[in-house]
């Protein structure tokens, strides 16, 4: 399935907008991965615990916008965006969202 962050899909004409669809993942840190984490704030830099657990999470919430696309009959998801925050003090919201359309077939 293609899944962009623009409006219009090169080489592809839209021809139906089937409407918002999005993908929505929690997820939490553990405990060992939140020392290691403090540990790495007194010293500065990249927090790569921080950072592998956002890109995975980030895969995790396309894969199931794409899933979600699926299920109402799209060909493809346009205008696809990211939202995070966190919620409480250990756990980070990731959603991808954007709009399932249907394709003209060649």
């Amino acid at each position: 399935m293609i899944v962009t962050t623009t409006e219009n899909i090169a080489g592809h004409e839209v021809v139906a907008s089937l409407g918002q669809v999005f993908g929505v993942v929690v997820r939490s840190r553990g405990l060992a991965g939140n020392v290691i984490a403090g540990l790495r704030t007194i010293i500065g830099g990249e927090i790569k615990e921080y950072s592998a657990l956002v890109e995975d999470t980030r895969r995790h919430a396309i894969d199931r916008l794409v899933a979600n696309a699926r299920l109402m009959g799209a060909d493809a998801v346009v205008m696809m965006r990211f939202d995070s925050g966190s919620i409480g003090q250990t756990m980070n919201e990731v959603v991808a969202y954007g709009t399932a359309v249907k394709l003209a077939r060649p």
